[in-house]
C-alpha cells in the first residue's frame, strides 16, 4: 500500500526515470550524486518503489538517528553512521554486505549538502573490498528526472573510475545546482 501511495507521490510532483537497476545483480552501491538538498532523501524515498528496489538501505550520520525522528530513519532503510571517528567504515560496510545474499546500498559520494572539490572515496573502497559493482545515480531536478547509471565493478585504475563516475554526475542538475560537484 505504501509502495502505491510513493509511486502516485513521484508522478505527481512530475518526476519520471531514466535509466533501471539491475536484475541479476543482488548486491551493489547506489552511488546518487549532486547531493545538494534535504530533498534529494526524499526523492530517493519515492523513487526506491518507482524503481523496484524498495528494500534498498542508505547510511546517513549518526544525529539524524536520535529522537524524535530517529525511528522513521531506521524504518526506512537507513544505517547510522559516525562520520568522527576512524573505525574503519570501509570494512564495517564490507562486513555488512558480506553477511546478507541481497543488498543495495545507497550512498552520497560527496558525504554532504555543502559544495565540495571532489567526491569522497569510501564509497568506492567499499565497493572494491565487497567486491560489487557502483551504479552512478542522479536526482536532475532541472528536468525532474531520477537518471540511473550502468554498473561497473571499480577497477585498478582509481582515478580513471572516478573520473568515469564524474562524467556521469556532471550532466545532472541538483536542488541546488551551485553547490553540486564540478
Amino acid at each position: 500500500m505504501l509502495k502505491l501511495f510513493y509511486e502516485f507521490v513521484f508522478k505527481m510532483m512530475g518526476w519520471k526515470v531514466e535509466g533501471a537497476f539491475p536484475t541479476d545483480i543482488k548486491k551493489y552501491i547506489v552511488a546518487v550524486a549532486p547531493h545538494t538538498s534535504n530533498w534529494d532523501f526524499i526523492i530517493g524515498v519515492l523513487a526506491r518503489s518507482v524503481l523496484k528496489v524498495q528494500k534498498a538501505k542508505f547510511l546517513g550520520k549518526d544525529s539524524l538517528f536520535k529522537p524524535p525522528f530517529g525511528w522513521l530513519f531506521r524504518a526506512l532503510g537507513g544505517y547510522p553512521v559516525n562520520r568522527s571517528k576512524n573505525n574503519d567504515m570501509v570494512q564495517q560496510v564490507a562486513t555488512i554486505f558480506d553477511q546478507h545474499d541481497e543488498f543495495i546500498l545507497g550512498l552520497a559520494p560527496e558525504g554532504t549538502r555543502k559544495k565540495v572539490e571532489k567526491l569522497r572515496t569510501g564509497f568506492y573502497y567499499i565497493a572494491k573490498k565487497a567486491n560489487v559493482p557502483i551504479v552512478p545515480c542522479g536526482f536532475d531536478f532541472a528536468r525532474k528526472t531520477v537518471v540511473v547509471g550502468t554498473p561497473f565493478y571499480p577497477t585498478e585504475h582509481f582515478e580513471n573510475d572516478m573520473e568515469q563516475l564524474l562524467l556521469f554526475y556532471r550532466k545532472i542538475t541538483g536542488k541546488n545546482p551551485e553547490m553540486g560537484i564540478q
